[in-house]
């Protein structure tokens, strides 16, 4: 398997689609209402979830994608750079997973019924528990701060590379 210099269509349509889905999840997710204890889903708390699994089921394509379809390191960058491309974007990958499947746990935990957009159950991964589910939705808030701030990094980067370095490298991942 030869590395290719240049991002293909499909890694560009994953990459694109997973940002315009995190770009609705997050307000979603900040706009609907708190939960309390006996919080049943209603209609953002769905989506929300039917988000996050579209999102997981990209983000495991993009990663197998990626793994199957490699793309070599752009070689004009400087050592430290390269290393902490690679190390952004595997974060990021971690992070996707983590912010993703502790929401479906939380979900899952809260015990609750609740289906992709209206359409198929969901199976939920565990049964009821509150106090894993306390846990879980901590661990969900933190993961989805530090995918923020992740974000941040990889954007300020890109950005960078665009306007500052003007290297092209950002060319790579646009669309067309």
């Amino acid at each position: 398997m030869t590395d290719r210099l240049q991002y293909g269509t499909t890694a560009k349509v994953f990459h694109w689609l997973i940002v315009a889905l995190l770009l609705v999840q997050y307000p979603i997710g900040w706009l609907m209402p708190d939960l309390h204890r006996n919080t049943k889903p209603g209609a953002p708390m769905i989506f929300h979830i039917s988000f996050g699994i579209t999102i997981l089921l990209l983000i495991v394509l993009r990663f197998v994608w990626r793994l199957t379809h490699p793309v070599a390191p752009e070689r004009s960058l400087p050592p430290w750079q390269r290393l902490s491309s690679e190390a952004v974007h595997w974060l990021l990958y971690v992070l996707v997973l983590a912010t993703t499947v502790t929401g479906w746990l939380f979900a899952s935990f809260r015990g609750w019924a609740v289906s992709f957009f209206y359409l198929l159950p969901m199976p939920m991964l565990s049964s009821g528990n509150d106090a894993a589910g306390k846990t879980i939705d901590g661990l969900h808030q933190a993961s989805e701060w530090a995918l923020l701030v992740v974000i941040g990094i990889h954007v300020a980067a890109a950005l960078a590379h665009l306007f500052i370095y003007r290297d092209r490298i950002m060319q790579r991942m646009l669309p067309g």
